[in-house]
Formats: structure tokens, sequence, C-alpha cells
């Protein structure tokens, strides 16, 4: 997604958090410096399958763009598409390197308190930490059946 010759820092590790009263996110000073590579703190905080996902802007208009491009070819991707685009919210870190999480995405994926932030590379997910364990288990009770897919990468 990013310029590989003009970003080389990469999103990656998970930490659990804990949300403030006002819903606040901590993000780790480690995701921060990445972040600084981009030039801007202009993020874009939308809606996953189950939890949510922050972009920095220029990963989220590449993201955008591509989404809108394959409706065209994949219509039955509309309705996803309609979800994510809908649910979109920019936002930045204020001076303490907090992100208000808005009360409506926490509610539409169910998110507590307690959250998990996994670093995905060009992008940072937040779980709800009961949503992550789950997603967890069921992870490895099919981590066998990933093994051609994980060969034909030639990672096995």
């Amino acid at each position: 997604m990013g310029e590989p010759n003009t970003i080389k820092s990469r999103f990656r590790s998970k930490s659990e958090h804990s949300l403030d009263t006002k819903g606040r996110l901590n993000l780790p000073s480690r995701f921060r410096e990445v972040l600084s590579h981009y030039g801007s703190n202009k993020l874009i905080l939308a809606p996953w399958k189950g939890h949510l996902r922050i972009y920095p802007l220029s990963e989220w208009e590449i993201m955008e763009d591509r989404l809108m491009d394959q409706v065209k070819e994949q219509p039955d991707l509309r309705g996803f598409i309609r979800m994510v685009l809908s649910g979109a919210t920019d936002c930045k870190t204020d001076k303490q390197g907090r992100l208000l999480l808005p009360v409506s995405l926490r509610t539409e994926i169910k998110m507590g308190k307690d959250v998990i932030l996994t670093g995905m590379r060009d992008w940072i997910e937040i779980w709800d930490v009961d949503a992550w364990n789950r997603e967890m288990q069921s992870t490895r009770e099919t981590f066998d059946s990933l093994d051609e897919g994980l060969a034909k990468l030639g990672i096995l």
C-alpha cells in the first residue's frame, strides 16, 4: 500500500490497553513513531469485521480507491463498502498521543474498556479483548488448513 521508498516504518506487534472514561485510547509510542513517517497526523478510524481499523490518511485513500474500483467488478461488495465508508471517521491524536474512539463505532462492534491493538503493516487494528481472544482461538483451530496457502507463498 504505502510507497516502499518513502515509508520505511510499518505497524507491527500487539499490546493490551484500556480506554479511559471518555473512550480515549493511548497509542503506543512505537505506533506514533510510524505515524510520524507519514508526514501527517490525520488518521481515519473505520469499522471492519468485528474490530476497528486506524489508517494514516494516505493509506486510507489508497484503500478507499481500491474499494470503489472493486464495486464495479464485484457488486456484491457494495454493502460492505457502504458500511466501511459510511463509518469512516477523521481523527487525530491529541498532544498526549490519545485517540478518541467515537461511542457509535465502539457500540457498533461491541467494544468494552479493554482492547488489543495490533499492527498490520499499513494500519492498526483495535479489538475488544474478548473478540480478539475468540478470533485467535478460531485461527488456532483452523491453522492446519492454511498450510497449502502458506506453502504457495513460500512460507512453509
